[in-house]
């Protein structure tokens, strides 16, 4: 079983072959010390051929073989790359069978189905982390000292604009596929204002806007805005779309200076911070690395060793409870009170950040990113 795993390299089956599978997590087992692919879940045949072809993996199960797959021995975790409204299924029948599950986030797009998840895994002592890949990559870390270190004075106001313009037909601007751009995007801006703040909101307030004529946008609203208040009379607020330029940034201002960070939530290119504030002004380029070898080895660790991972299961319930709130405001017209967080104990800093090389992207099989254009190959 997956839980009593304790030596060698931990052997990891791919569940889900889609884009981010493809160009992101099969080409960053290549970097990873601690972890291997051993076993690729899809339903598509061709996929499961081409791509085992390419990076050595012999074996392959549908979907609908899943359950086999988890009995067959032939691997201890599950990187569950599904569709949102997949995660819970997915996490909760490999719990059963003991197998250890890394999940993309967000972990999912309810409250119950997070809670769900998490006690199977812990009901059948196995591990659950949430795929923050930020929680390991340095310029994100380098800004979490920053502000923890006194460094812009006491930290008041965290301001992020997170868009992209996603194609028509895409997987997240489909409800029923648990889509929606605050559980895609906005997760990533909830939990940045979490781990800079060192807190959770006590209150959430959101808008949302939809132009009519976007045919992208029958099912899932275009752009929403949100202000989380926190703690110490702090406030977070941020934006994001999926019908406007790509930009990932954030801002946090303190009392005494302020810290902007470029490129924040990508994982293809370089990242930069710019710091004024106490001392000299500072500018730090990050070059690029692959940010999906480092939670994988990092998940690694925690399974060899038995120990809960850094972000757990609770680090993804909190972020979906709060961006469910958020929901919840925009079609109310109101501010959400926010509590009966879990507590958190641990949360993301330096010491967690890990730099790889970067990976070449292959070119994806039958498979599009968010912005490119619909084909076939």
């Amino acid at each position: 079983m997956g839980h009593k795993h304790r030596r060698g390299k931990v052997r990891y089956a791919v569940v889900g072959l889609g884009h981010i599978a493809q160009v992101a997590v099969l080409p960053a087992f290549a970097h990873t010390k601690r972890a291997e692919v051993t076993a690729l879940v899809s339903s598509d045949a061709e996929k499961l051929a081409r791509l085992g072809r390419r990076h050595g993996v012999a074996h392959h199960f549908a979907y609908a073989e899943y359950d086999e797959a988890l009995r067959s021995g032939l691997f201890d975790a599950v990187y569950i790359a599904l569709p949102n409204d997949m995660h819970r299924e997915y996490t909760v029948c490999a719990a059963r069978h003991g197998i250890h599950v890394l999940c993309e986030k967000p972990l999912a797009t309810r409250e119950d189905e997070c809670r769900e998840m998490i006690r199977a895994c812990e009901e059948h002592d196995v591990r659950l982390m949430t795929a923050y890949r930020l929680h390991f990559e340095p310029c994100n870390m380098a800004a979490v000292a920053i502000v923890n270190g006194g460094r812009i004075g006491r930290p008041r106001l965290f301001t992020s604009t997170f868009t992209m313009p996603v194609r028509a037909g895409d997987i997240r601007v489909r409800a029923d596929k648990g889509g929606g751009v605050l559980f895609d995007m906005g997760v990533y801006c909830i939990n940045a204002a979490r781990y800079l703040f060192r807190a959770e909101p006590v209150e959430v307030t959101a808008t949302t806007v939809t132009p009519p004529d976007d045919p992208r946008f029958a099912s899932v609203e275009e752009s929403v805005s949100v202000s989380l208040r926190f703690p110490e009379e702090r406030l977070a607020t941020f934006t994001v779309s999926f019908g406007a330029q790509s930009v990932a940034l954030y801002h946090v201002l303190g009392t005494e200076g302020a810290l902007r960070v470029d490129s924040a939530y990508a994982y293809g290119g370089a990242l930069r911070y710019q710091l004024s504030g106490r001392g000299e002004p500072e500018e730090r380029v990050f070059e690029p690395g692959d940010q999906f070898a480092p939670e994988l080895d990092a998940f690694a660790d925690c399974v060899r060793k038995g120990e809960d991972p850094e972000p757990d299961g609770d680090e993804g319930l909190i972020d979906v409870m709060i961006a469910e709130a958020a929901c919840r405001s925009a079609r109310e017209r109101r501010p959400i009170r926010l509590g009966d967080f879990p507590e958190r104990v641990r949360r993301p800093g330096p010491e967690l950040a890990r730099h790889y090389p970067p990976v070449k992207a292959p070119r994806p099989i039958e498979a599009t990113g968010p912005t490119d254009p619909q084909r076939r190959q």
